[in-house]
């Protein structure tokens, strides 16, 4: 006999099918994971520190804390798992109001920021192989206000904001057709990044490059933090290392499309996370090697810089493979992320229409479309950047009360069985919890030190983190609205 939790399991994964093995599981996670912030932070995480040893245990340290996130989430996963990933797991947890506030936060900026930031950085790279299209004049420039957010400039930019759009049309198309075929597309793209990647760091040691390892072990010169400084140096680069290990939990939001769930979701994400750990480190060690320091501190793409440095036309190179993984991490976010909504919508919390699965290719094809058209519109506004840094803050919320869960459930579900347990219990759920506490400490204050420092300068400032959590808080009348329009409280849409 199926208990209450099963059958919900049921109504929300009707419609589609279990297609995507341990490989290709493992392939999301990692695609999802390795977009644009191991090319693109690294810089700007040198000029935090000014020290390529704490640059490296930078890394580390956020790959471990990550890693210990992805352990004990998947212990939820192998005991959920149901379409909708971590907002089914906030409903079983803390209640229908708390799994709907991640779920908007999801739809509106998180993840649909998120696919727009990525095709943008595509689109950016492609100009250095082709000249695409801008407006001139006053079209270009045309401006109006958003309270909050800053000026929105639509028709900037708009041969590379158009690519972007094209690309997240495609993708959307692909996953539209069938998640299997979205599921080939990312092992592809995943494999030629990492191919890419790993040539990139053989380059790095093999060719007569001029690296030393003095570099490994230079400070500095000028970039000196020190006592309170250097610990908010350090929050800002891990902000900036978590950023690039983000994505990892969009794995769960596929859960109902995974054959042998129990199994494969809490072993993708080990493999996925451990693997892409090891390329960050071993890239920045690649990285580290060929500049100094003060060198990187000062490159917008330290990735090109190593590559420029390692052969002739290497940063052209440099960028095709930046396209190619931000191709794949753009359809790895597409492909998972709209199972949120989906599922949502089958609880009577979103438009009814969304909750339903194509009747051919058995995936969320309204969602899917929903989410690529507000995609575009953020990536038209040019204010993804903005909304997205504000929620880095909110993520972190979910994260360590994601994290919380293990405990609440296995207080509230005891006799719920567990196919996997995350090891070290209780102490790496713990850790993970309280560094996520502390982190978010530290972004507060920096967020208010760094809104003092504007005011007295005379400059228009915000509050990232006040800003971020306002946002999120916007979804709560927008629940209480489909709620008292909800006759049951879960409520599934058939599928045709």
């Amino acid at each position: 006999m199926n208990t209450p939790h099963q059958h919900d399991l049921s109504l929300v994964n009707r419609g589609l099918l279990p297609e995507l093995g341990l490989f290709t599981t493992t392939m999301l996670v990692l695609g999802g994971v390795i977009g644009s912030g191991i090319f693109r932070k690294p810089g700007i995480m040198a000029g935090e520190v000014g020290s390529p040893e704490l640059l490296l245990g930078v890394w580390v340290l956020a790959g471990v804390i990550t890693l210990l996130g992805a352990l004990t989430n998947a212990e939820i996963a192998a005991m959920i798992p149901a379409t909708g990933g971590q907002y089914v797991f906030f409903e079983r947890m803390y209640g229908p109001l708390f799994a709907y506030l991640y779920g908007w936060a999801a739809f509106a900026v998180i993840q649909s920021g998120s696919i727009a930031a990525v095709a943008y950085v595509f689109a950016e790279y492609s100009t250095q192989f082709v000249a695409l299209p801008e407006l001139r004049g006053a079209a270009a420039t045309f401006s109006f206000h958003v309270p909050f957010v800053g000026d929105v400039t639509p028709l900037e930019e708009i041969g590379v904001k158009g690519l972007a759009a094209l690309l997240i049309v495609v993708l959307t198309a692909v996953n539209y057709v069938g998640v299997k075929f979205g599921g080939l597309v990312q092992n592809i793209f995943t494999i030629a990044k990492v191919a890419g990647m790993l040539l990139l760091v053989a380059g790095a040691f093999l060719l007569p490059t001029g690296g030393s390892v003095a570099n490994l072990t230079t400070a500095s010169t000028a970039i000196r933090p020190e006592g309170l400084a250097l610990v908010v140096a350090l929050a800002a680069a891990m902000q900036g290392a978590f950023w690039a290990y983000d994505g990892w939990n969009r794995i769960s939001f596929v859960a109902g499309e995974v054959k042998e769930p129990q199994r494969n979701l809490p072993r993708s994400l080990l493999l996925g996370m451990t693997a892409a750990m090891a390329i960050y480190v071993t890239m920045n060690l690649a990285y580290a090697w060929v500049l100094p320091v003060d060198a990187m501190a000062r490159s917008k793409l330290v990735a090109a810089d190593v590559a420029e440095k390692c052969l002739e036309g290497g940063g052209r190179w440099i960028a095709l493979v930046v396209m190619v993984s931000t191709f794949g991490a753009a359809n790895a976010i597409i492909l998972a992320s709209a199972r949120v909504y989906f599922s949502m919508a089958r609880r009577g919390v979103f438009p009814g229409f969304l909750g339903v699965a194509h009747p051919r290719f058995h995936t969320p094809s309204a969602s899917l479309v929903a989410q690529g058209a507000w995609s575009v519109l953020l990536l038209l506004s040019g204010t993804f950047d903005t909304l997205t840094d504000t929620l880095i803050f909110v993520s972190w919320i979910f994260y360590g009360a994601s994290a919380y869960g293990v405990f609440v459930l296995r207080r509230k579900e005891p006799d719920t069985p567990r196919p996997y347990r995350v090891p070290g219990y209780p102490w790496v759920p713990w850790v993970f919890v309280l560094f996520s506490v502390a982190f978010l400490a530290l972004t507060i204050y920096s967020d208010v030190s760094d809104y003092l420092a504007a005011a007295a300068a005379g400059r228009p400032a915000i509050i990232n983190s006040a800003l971020g959590t306002a946002l999120v808080l916007i979804g709560a009348p927008i629940y209480l609205f489909y709620r008292g329009r909800a006759s049951l409280p879960f409520r599934a849409h058939p599928d045709p």
